[in-house]
């Protein structure tokens, strides 16, 4: 096997690459999924039943897809971020503390979907590079997906 190659047949350095920014929105993903656990618990007002129903499918969502990009860092021969000092140093998404109004949170959500999207397409733009089709593949299926959700979210606070 060649030296410069993974054990998958991706280039090393292109590799390590991949893997500082699947780490970076592995980071971004910790914070989003604990921002929506505490909107889902502590949302009150005449949205309740409706927002604390839907901060739950999201949490849920997010969840999966954090357990998706370890692995996928894994699969590239890397090691994920792990430790809630790391996450909170590395994400742009910032924590929401003690959010109630169900507007509040869900500019926040939004915000925190306009960001992991950002961040996903530029993740795609390096893995193509990479010829790493795991990883186009994977957030490929995550953008489609998340674009309709915050196009819905959008219109929701119209």
């Amino acid at each position: 096997m060649n030296s410069t190659l993974n054990f998958i047949g991706l280039e090393k350095d292109k590799s390590e690459k991949l893997n500082h920014s699947l780490n970076d929105l592995l980071a971004d993903y910790q914070i989003f999924y604990q921002n929506l656990r505490g909107f889902h618990w502590n949302i009150k007002g005449e949205n309740f039943f409706e927002l604390h129903e839907k901060f739950e499918e999201l949490y849920k969502d997010v969840r999966e897809k954090i357990d998706e990009i370890a692995e996928r860092i894994l699969t590239l021969d890397g090691q994920p971020v792990h430790t809630l000092s790391d996450y909170t140093n590395m994400s742009e998404i910032r924590e929401a503390r003690n959010i109630e109004h169900g507007r509040e949170a869900v500019e926040i959500t939004l915000n925190g979907f306009q960001i992991i999207l950002s961040k996903q397409r530029n993740i795609m733009n390096i893995a193509q590079d990479a010829e790493d089709e795991g990883t186009i593949t994977l957030l490929s299926d995550y953008i489609a997906n998340q674009e309709k959700t915050a196009w819905m979210l959008k219109s929701w606070l119209r």
